[in-house]
């Protein structure tokens, strides 16, 4: 019979993706009182997974790089990219420049008040040099499935109509210029040995930020300018990186839908990215289901004050876990890795955000915060290329989703949403088993 391996996380913080004693799979159902019933169906296939997460922002890779000595960066690094020594992220999501998380606002062609360039013969990636390329090198070196993702808070203030990195929209002057700006950032990264999978076009381009790089990008805008500057620009070029539009939250499907609806943007778009501070996961499922041939990427979720440590976070964190692949998604993004004990390196007034792990900068001491282990769920045992499967799930009960990996394996993510223990039967092809799990805790199981 099947052997299931599992691992466990409990809601007061005592196991914490824990290796749990090794079960057997039964031949039948043993017709003990289970309450609920989870089927996995490995013959119902949905989407091929792409990867799990977070963000090397200019804050977290100078905390990794500048605060910690070698050998304890070494040992995070194995933390986070090894799938057997830690939880083998395999997709980061990089700024294009500077985001929110920074110690000052950059892009790669800044210049003088007043002045332009377009001709971009003054670019350069010399900033992210320093630190962030080689810790993005270590990551690939350390699991070479790693995919990266590249993101923009904002074109050089110069392209914009606020004149800087802040606020403002693109000019439409600008376009073609800010199209080569993609292309010359990924041919630069790709001569440093970093492969950019994807792009999106703008971060929250429905928000402007009053304290970091941003603007508003409209859909028609962003429609646009894949269609006649972006798109012809990576086809010229040939560039293979995906472009992804939208990149923000649930609430407004009608963004991605307007850019999908234009044949000229469509042809060029490989599906849609999403955030979580706003509306419902569904939201990609609805898109998907108007533009079936259209993938979806859950690109950000960050962990901060306003969903408090343990209890909440964790619950909205598995949350996130199960309902973006279950509602489409090909990947699940935490946001950054490491932030220090004033939640930052951070160009805001006031820092509300929690990494997945914090790095005392006086110190070097490293906390591990409970994001590495929500994460951790998916991320160390769902390999990429693994498809989701079908499985039994009750909402607000008990919440699940599986995975059938390349090499044969399945994993099932359970979340009991509940305070009491739950009693589940899972059933597959190979057998069946009967698990309790603690009140609002999650376990993996992997055979």
């Amino acid at each position: 019979m099947k052997r299931v391996d599992s691992w466990k996380t409990t809601i007061d913080g005592q196991l914490l993706l824990a290796a749990q004693p090794q079960m057997q799979m039964n031949a039948a159902s043993n017709k003990a009182d289970a309450a609920f019933k989870i089927h996995v169906d490995a013959q119902a296939k949905y989407q091929v997974m792409d990867g799990f997460g977070a963000s090397f922002t200019d804050a977290s890779a100078y905390l990794v790089y500048h605060k910690l000595e070698q050998n304890d960066r070494d040992r995070l690094m194995r933390q986070l990219f090894d799938a057997q020594e830690g939880i083998g992220m395999s997709i980061l999501r990089q700024p294009m420049g500077a985001s929110d998380f920074a110690s000052a606002l950059y892009s790669y062609n800044d210049l003088p008040a007043g002045s332009e360039d377009m001709d971009l013969q003054h670019f350069s990636i010399e900033h992210d040099q320093a630190y962030i390329l080689p810790l993005l090198r270590e990551a690939l070196r350390i699991n070479p499935q790693l995919k990266i993702l590249a993101s923009p808070w904002s074109p050089p203030g110069w392209m914009k109509t606020s004149g800087r990195m802040i606020g403002g929209t693109l000019r439409p002057e600008c376009y073609e210029t800010y199209a080569a700006y993609f292309v010359k950032f990924i041919q630069a990264y790709e001569r440093e040995g970093i492969p950019i999978y994807a792009v999106t076009i703008q971060n929250e381009p429905g928000y402007e930020p009053k304290e970091y790089s941003g603007m508003i990008l409209r859909p028609e805008e962003e429609r646009d300018f894949i269609a006649h500057y972006l798109g012809p620009a990576f086809e010229r070029a040939g560039i293979k990186a995906l472009i992804l539009c939208y990149d923000h939250n649930w609430d407004v499907p009608e963004h991605p839908l307007t850019v999908l609806r234009d044949p000229a943007a469509n042809r060029y778009i490989a599906g849609s990215a999403w955030h979580c501070y706003g509306g419902e996961h569904e939201a990609m499922s609805n898109v998907r289901e108007a533009y079936p041939d259209k993938g979806i990427w859950f690109t950000e979720a960050s962990g901060g004050e306003w969903v408090p440590p343990f209890r909440e976070a964790f619950l909205d964190q598995m949350k996130h876990v199960i309902r973006s692949t279950r509602n489409w998604s090909k990947s699940v993004v935490w946001w950054n890795i490491a932030l220090d004990e004033h939640n930052g390196p951070t160009v805001l007034s006031n820092s509300t955000c929690r990494g997945l792990v914090g790095i005392e900068q006086g110190t070097g001491e490293i906390t591990v915060h409970l994001d590495y282990y929500t994460m951790g769920h998916i991320s160390k045992f769902v390999e990429p290329g693994a498809v989701r499967i079908d499985s039994d799930t009750y909402v607000d009960v008990v919440e699940s989703v599986a995975f059938r990996n390349p090499d044969g394996s399945t994993v099932l993510i359970v979340s009991n949403r509940t305070p009491e223990e739950q009693t589940f039967e899972v059933s597959t092809d190979d057998g069946v088993f009967l698990y309790s799990l603690s009140g609002e805790g999650a376990i993996t199981f992997k055979w």
